[in-house]
């Protein structure tokens, strides 16, 4: 009842670019039929950095037969790179009559779709929760609906959890068979495409922003330009916010005198401020900055976003105070400054006395990989 009464608003979405291959995918099967594979392992992940995760683990399975299911387009933009046939995790209704027998089912942190965990281990499949959490932020949405997460578990044989409070937290759901491993992005290979030159003043980047958080880069990035030079990238999270992102930088340039271009157009640095309207190119620009504000933590709702590549690229990282989602990944990257918003022009400053962010952990996948080729 439910999907018919939100299917005008589904249509309607349908039309967004954010959402045009994977709302017909996932919500009328356009172009998604099952996997022709069956016996396989079968990996299912929501977007971009689980779908990086895997990539790590499908290394050391590289002679298996592999199947991928994804939820978002730049999740499925990434896995259709690896030696896999995926497709987008169709709406729960359509999963009893879509899903086939696979060997196992390896699912990635909290993707928790009943029916995907009912019918899959319903047609054989032994099922693996991997790099499995529970932020502090959703852990009381969680206990008051303990009844339906008990039952939900009960279908699944192993879980992977990234700390030993995230144990705790599966085990008040009546979770079982726990087994504590960190978290798996760190195993992940950090890569960049391509070599820029670097600019030779200070160089900061606001990688992957959500609204709001670049005005207040922004502003603090135009009182710091007042002191000395130095240049303000910006990388968007999400490429269809770029054009609302550029009204706002050329609002701020203009009133301050400063330059503004779109990388896209220019592919360099000389203008005071950059917005990186191109989608693969934030690890290329983590290589040439000094400074990284990670966005994604100045906003309450968004949870933050993954340290490791500024960290790996010797950045001086700065982020918000929300980072609940990527908790586990902060607690391994030092010399973090976490500030508010009115305190990003005071960290700009400070990071010229401290130390370059660093990752001093690593994660061992073999044990993983053996449980999964014991199935």
């Amino acid at each position: 009842m439910l999907y018919l009464i939100a299917l005008p608003l589904i249509v309607y979405l349908a039309f967004k670019s954010k959402y045009k291959e994977s709302i017909p995918a996932r919500f009328f099967l356009f172009k998604n039929p099952p996997f022709s594979k069956t016996d396989a392992i079968w990996f299912h992940v929501c977007s971009l950095g689980e779908a990086r995760a895997l990539k790590p683990l499908l290394s050391l399975l590289n002679d298996k037969e592999i199947v991928i299911t994804t939820i978002t387009q730049t999740g499925q933009k990434e896995v259709s790179t690896y030696s896999a046939e995926v497709r987008y995790l169709p709406f729960e209704i359509f999963l009893p009559f879509w899903i086939k027998r696979q060997k196992i089912l390896v699912v990635l942190e909290a993707e928790f779709w009943y029916l995907l965990f009912a019918v899959a281990s319903k047609r054989g499949a032994k099922l693996v929760l991997l790099n499995a959490r529970i932020s502090d932020k959703s852990v009381k949405r969680y206990l008051q609906f303990t009844w339906f997460y008990k039952k939900l578990l009960s279908h699944v044989d192993t879980l992977y959890v990234q700390s030993e409070v995230d144990k705790n937290r599966f085990l008040a759901l009546g979770a079982r068979n726990i087994e504590v491993i960190g978290n798996i992005k760190l195993a992940g290979e950090i890569k960049y495409s391509r070599e820029y030159e670097k600019p030779d003043v200070l160089t900061i980047v606001a990688g992957s922003t959500h609204e709001s958080e670049e005005k207040s880069i922004l502003a603090a990035f135009i009182e710091l330009k007042r002191e000395q030079d130095a240049k303000l990238i910006v990388v968007p999270r999400h490429p269809e916010r770029f054009d609302d992102v550029y009204e706002l930088l050329d609002e701020g340039a203009k009133d301050n005198g400063l330059t503004l271009s779109c990388f896209s157009e220019t592919q360099n640095f000389d203008a005071d401020i950059v917005l990186v309207d191109m989608m693969g190119e934030l690890n290329n620009i983590y290589r040439i900055s000094d400074i990284a504000v990670v966005g994604g933590a100045f906003n309450e709702g968004v949870g933050g976003h993954n340290p490791l590549e500024p960290a790996h690229f010797a950045c001086k990282i700065i982020t918000g105070k929300h980072f609940f989602h990527q908790k586990e990944l902060f607690k391994y990257v030092h010399h973090v400054q976490y500030v508010e918003r009115d305190e990003i022009y005071d960290a700009f400053k400070k990071a010229e006395q401290l130390p370059s962010s660093l990752v001093e952990e690593t994660i061992d996948l073999n044990p993983i990989v053996n449980k999964i080729l014991e199935q």
